[in-house]
């Protein structure tokens, strides 16, 4: 976790956009964790950067290097779970870390801030579907306390085959992770 030392974990600004757009596409290109099957300019995903604000429910935390010249080294947002009113106290999680940032304890800084923040708004509960497998994403909403909810079998196809996706939920108020 010395690595982890060395970030800066703040709200995320319209001039990350070409960072975080670079991070995300990464993803979407080489691996089957998100089901978006084209890369993204950073004008189509600008309306997504701007729903998530650094006030309310729906966030954006960056987590910036100090070593090797800063730049951006991965985020974490809440957002609407569902579009309907009635959903508007749950809101889906997600963390990526750029790909040669993983396992130097960035996802847990950021959803440590990404928690505390939303520890004063009115959101009872998060949720976090994860594409399978994915053993390090499943570690780490479970060190959060999130339990798992359910598995939607072979929901999404990409690279030729289907992919399942786990379900977790986490009831909101103690933001500690369990076993920190």
């Amino acid at each position: 976790m010395d690595d982890a030392t060395e970030v800066t974990i703040r709200a995320g600004r319209e001039s990350d956009l070409g960072a975080l757009t670079e991070i995300y596409n990464a993803y979407v290109r080489d691996t089957p964790i998100t089901f978006d099957t084209e890369p993204f300019t950073e004008e189509a995903r600008l309306p997504w950067l701007r729903a998530h604000p650094d006030h309310g429910p729906h966030r954006l935390f960056v987590a910036e290097g100090a070593k090797d010249g800063g730049g951006i080294l991965g985020y974490a947002t809440s957002s609407a779970f569902r579009p309907k009113a009635a959903y508007s106290t749950s809101v889906e999680v997600t963390v990526y870390c750029a790909p040669d940032a993983g396992g130097r304890g960035i996802g847990t800084l950021l959803y440590e801030a990404l928690f505390k923040a939303l520890g004063g708004e009115d959101v009872h509960r998060a949720y976090a579907g994860v594409t399978q497998p994915n053993e390090a994403s499943v570690r780490l909403h479970t060190r959060f306390g999130f339990r798992p909810v359910g598995t939607y079998r072979e929901v999404g196809r990409k690279f030729g085959r289907y992919y399942d996706v786990a379900w977790f939920e986490k009831e909101l108020g103690d933001e500690r992770p369990s076993g920190s």
